[in-house]
């Protein structure tokens, strides 16, 4: 890592892994997240990025286990199985902003136990709960270990993943991408690792199941006009303003997810999808590469996205305004890497329309 001085920074990993309530890891991450903020316009942004979501995993993983002493305070006892804790999203992807909500799951032993399904459905509402008061909102797609659809058995899990992979509809098909950016953050990695290899087990069984990722990963908003103009929002409280997360992020980490998936690559950051991408070259090399300069490009912006504090912790609409970006080199990197995305997207639409017509 080269961050400059690092002692606050090991100094507030201590203090999140050695937290005991759910106050004193509140705490500890406004604590961490002042240093970062502070050392941010001085590191190199990979770096920044990296130390950023070591936090967010000590995090979470240290709520895991407040939960699960808070379980034993009030008589539920421990776990009567192994579990693991699993991210979805940009915490699976390791991409987390400082204002990231939340994108979760368990995976349960198949284990029998008669108190199981009581046990982990109040664990699995205690630790959303005390995420939502740790800064990490709710997800507004319930993609949550506190709800029944993402905390399950392993062989549940593995009955659901058949079942969306069977039923090429947009919903199924959208819980398996979603799916695809599982990453293990605690508990019993063993589960976590059984989970990994049937998801991927189901891409070599089903050799189509790639154009039915293809249908939802080519659709986005337009960013880029006829005229190569950048599209603005048109109407409402951000009009004028530039969507980083849905206009330049998102289509790249779904573009770049989709041909991780077709070459059964299994890497969850997008950064190391795109790196194993070019080692099988399984696009043109220059493509690519582009790629990782749009894609460092929107990193950049979303941090720079503007932020609001509120009781410590820090709430961003994603929006940038245009004003600022034009007055520095911003808006001609943002432009260059939007015309990079129209180029992977018009591709993939191509790719799409071979796909489909081979199909018999």
């Amino acid at each position: 890592m080269e961050l400059q001085n690092m002692a606050p920074w090991v100094s507030s990993a201590e203090a999140i892994d050695q937290a005991d309530t759910p106050e004193s890891l509140r705490q500890a991450r406004v604590d961490s997240q002042k240093w970062l903020l502070a050392s941010q316009a001085s590191a190199p942004l990979s770096d920044w990025l990296q130390t950023a979501n070591e936090m967010h995993d000590r995090i979470a993983a240290r709520a895991v286990q407040v939960c699960e002493k808070g379980m034993v305070e009030d008589g539920f006892g421990p776990p009567p199985v192994p579990y693991a804790f699993i991210a979805f999203g940009s915490m699976g992807r390791s991409e987390s902003t400082l204002w990231s909500d939340q994108d979760n799951g368990m995976i349960i032993s198949d284990m029998v136990s008669a108190d199981k399904e009581l046990y982990f459905s109040e664990l699995g509402r205690r630790v959303s709960a005390i995420l939502e008061n740790l800064g990490y909102p709710k997800c507004e797609g319930k993609v949550m270990c506190s709800e029944p659809l993402w905390r399950r058995t392993l062989s549940e899990w593995q009955e659901q993943l058949t079942k969306w992979s069977d039923d090429f509809a947009w919903e199924p098909i959208r819980y398996l991408i979603i799916s695809s950016d599982m990453r293990h953050i605690a508990g019993d990695e063993q589960l976590s690792c059984e989970w990994k290899r049937s998801f991927y087990g189901l891409f070599r069984k089903h050799p189509d199941l790639p154009i039915a990722v293809l249908r939802n990963t080519v659709r986005h908003k337009a960013t880029l006009n006829i005229l190569g103009q950048i599209v603005t929002e048109r109407f409402g409280e951000h009009a004028g303003d530039f969507d980083v997360k849905y206009g330049l992020y998102i289509p790249l980490v779904n573009a770049v997810r989709f041909l991780a998936l077709q070459h059964g690559v299994e890497e969850t950051s997008t950064l190391k999808r795109l790196r194993r991408l070019a080692q099988l070259e399984a696009a043109p090399l220059p493509l690519l590469d582009a790629c990782e300069r749009a894609f460092r490009i929107a990193l950049q912006l979303r941090t720079a996205t503007p932020v609001q504090e509120k009781d410590g912790l820090l709430i961003s609409n994603g929006y940038l305004a245009v004003k600022p970006l034009k007055q520095g080199k911003g808006w001609h990197e943002l432009r260059e890497a939007l015309s990079t995305v129209r180029r992977l997207h018009r591709a993939l639409q191509r790719q799409l329309r071979f796909m489909e017509g081979r199909r018999p």
